[in-house]
Order: C-alpha cells, then structure tokens, then sequence
C-alpha cells in the first residue's frame, strides 16, 4: 500500500507540458461573472448575497492559471468559498449554483498536477464535502451527489492525463527507433564510402611516385566517394529537420548491391549473386538486406587478413531471403564488436529474422542473415 503511495506521491506533472491560454479561458472570464449576476438578480432572496456574489466573482479569476498552477489555484478557490459557507453558516440551498465552476479546478488537478496535488487535492476534496455535511442539516442525497461529482470530474482528467500521457510514450519511441535507424544509416554509408577512399588513397600513395596515372585514377574515386558520402550525409540532416520538405532519397535496392563490386574501390574482388524472385520482397527488407551487404563488405574490405575475394549471396525462397557475406581472407584475432555488428543485428530483430556472425572453417569471416519474405511474419 505504501508503495503505490510513494509512487504516485513522487510521480511529476503531467506531459506533455499545458498549453497556454486559449480563447476559451477569456471567455469564460467574461461570461461567468455574467452568469453569477444573473443568478443573484433572479435569487435576490439569499442570505449575505452581496458578500457572496463578490467572493464567488472574484474566485473566477483563479480559472486563468489553473493549468499552470492547479493545485494553488484548487486551494485558493475552494479555501475561499468553503471558508465564507462557514463563516457565514450558508447550508447547500443557501449557496449559489454558480459555484459549480469550481469543478474546473477539480479536473485541472487530476489532469496537470503533480503527484503531491493528486493525493492531498483528492484528499481536500473529500474533507470538504464532510465538512459541509457536518455544518449543514444531514441530506444523504447532497452528499452522494457531491462526491459523485467529484469523483467523475477526477476521472475525467486522469483518463485524459493517462492518454495523453500515452500518446508523448509513443511519439518518443517513434522518435527512438527513427534516431536508431538515422544511427545504423549514418553508420553503414560513411563506414562503406570512407573505407573506399582509405583503400584508393593507399593505393594513390604507392603509385604516386612511379605510376602517376593510378595516383589520379586513384584520387579521382576519392573524390567520386567523398562526393557521394557527402551527399548521401546532408540527405540524412535534411530528414531531421522537421520544417524542411526536401524528401529523402531513395531506399536502396538489391540492384544497388553491384554497386559494391566496383572495381575501382580497391581491395578485394567483390562476386554479387542473387537468386529467387527478389522483386517481390518488400522495402525494408530489400533495404536491410542492402544496408548488411554493404556494412558486411565495408568490414572486409577493412579487416580481412589477405583477402582476395568477397563472396555476396541472396537467396530468395517461398518464405525466407538469406544473405551470405563470406571472404577469404586468414583467421585472425576477434575484434570487439562494434556499431556495425550491433546494427546489422537490430536491423535482422526488428523484421523478425536470425543474424549471426564469425569465422568460417574452410574460409575467412562469414556473414548470415535470414529474414522473412513478409517483415515481421516471424
């Protein structure tokens, strides 16, 4: 019992943060003194009438911070109206009806205080209603009806609070698993392209001095990656930006995949194959697929011990699509996993596949991920 107590006691003010005054909060300034007149003109009967008039219209002003501050302005209300009922010992018929704005209070609580204004507003709440019982002739049905009220107009704004609520947990794991996409993206395009102008710009280094030629054929590839890197980079920043509607480029395809056997990017040759009806799979897997060829070879390229050649196969079945990266290069010491391996894995996760990676026993590092044809379907 003394947990959940602690927990809600604890527990901030509502998010998303409340909006600010609206036409609705002025007018309501305007036509509730109105109303109260209006009440007193066609009640003129009412004992301390005038007195009550002015507290009742002066406690209207509290509606104007009642998001901000809810439970100072729940205390400021209440205290003065209920203070002036027993003051002046006014029993339920002897009160204006106007009063009942003073729910508004009551659901601001619930729906944007903290936690402390949860559990000693509700508890006010209750004191309240059994205080004005005991000053005023037993009537069973005042009291039910009061604290039914009350009670419906907290659950109200628990329930919005809760939705709402909701709704910012949503939006911020869309938001997380878009960064985390934004992060493996990033990560698979510069990782592939800078390793393209590190291997040409090792080779322009060697070939500078006797084969000048190579050494711009070399630089030229450096520029053609760096420009394509680059590009590839602002693509990204301009998906981030919220007010900007440059679209974003185009998924990449498994027809893309030859792009990786270019010749002209140096290091080891690169054998694309793809077998089965690929046309049929759908964008995120074809782009998965992509993303881990491309990390898959990037990391070849860079750490394969006297490789000679990289293998890239896809196939395609009645439900899966494997996709096998081996080189064959020698066995050397395992690195520590890094960005690479952990986003090849995420992405294999999240469609609902199986991903592994290590040393083959008759070839060098061997990449396998298998997917569901239908993403998720797994």
């Amino acid at each position: 019992m003394i947990e959940p107590l602690r927990a809600v006691w604890t527990a901030s003010p509502a998010s998303p943060a409340p909006p600010k005054r609206v036409w609705r909060d002025w007018a309501l300034i305007v036509l509730l003194p109105a109303l109260i007149l209006l009440e007193g003109l066609l009640r003129p009967a009412l004992p301390n009438l005038v007195p009550a008039l002015t507290v009742t219209i002066a406690v209207v002003a509290t509606l104007l911070w009642r998001r901000t501050r809810p439970f100072l302005m729940f205390a400021i209300g209440f205290g003065a109206l209920e203070g002036f009922a027993l003051v002046t010992s006014a029993d339920a018929d002897s009160r204006l009806y106007s009063t009942g704005y003073l729910v508004l209070l009551v659901y601001a609580v619930f729906r944007w205080g903290s936690g402390r204004a949860l559990l000693v507003g509700g508890a006010l709440m209750v004191a309240e209603t059994l205080t004005s019982a005991a000053f005023a002739p037993f009537d069973l049905a005042n009291l039910v009806g009061g604290l039914l009220v009350l009670l419906l107009t907290a659950s109200v704004g628990l329930l919005l609070r809760f939705r709402a609520g909701s709704r910012v947990r949503e939006l911020d794991r869309a938001k997380s698993r878009e960064r985390e996409e934004l992060a493996r993206d990033l990560h698979d395009t510069v990782a592939h392209h800078v390793s393209a102008i590190a291997i040409q710009a090792q080779a322009g280094l060697v070939a500078v001095a006797k084969n000048p030629d190579a050494a711009t054929a070399a630089l030229r590839v450096i520029e053609t990656e760096a420009s394509r890197t680059l590009a590839e980079m602002r693509s990204m920043v301009r998906s981030l930006r919220r007010d900007n509607a440059a679209e974003l480029a185009p998924a990449p395809t498994l027809l893309d995949l030859h792009e990786l056997a270019r010749s002209d990017r140096g290091g080891p040759a690169i054998d694309v194959r793809v077998t089965g009806p690929f046309e049929e799979l759908s964008g995120p897997v074809t782009s998965a697929l992509y993303r881990i060829a491309q990390e898959s070879v990037t990391n070849a390229r860079r750490h394969a011990r006297s490789a000679n050649r990289i293998d890239v196969h896809i196939d395609v079945d009645a439900e899966w699509v494997r996709l096998n990266v081996n080189d064959d290069g020698a066995p050397g010491p395992l690195a520590v996993a890094g960005y690479g391996i952990t986003g090849m894995t995420e992405r294999v996760t999240l469609l609902g596949g199986a991903f592994t990676a290590g040393y083959s026993p008759d070839s060098g590092w061997s990449v396998l991920a298998e997917l569901p044809r239908n993403e998720g379907a797994a």
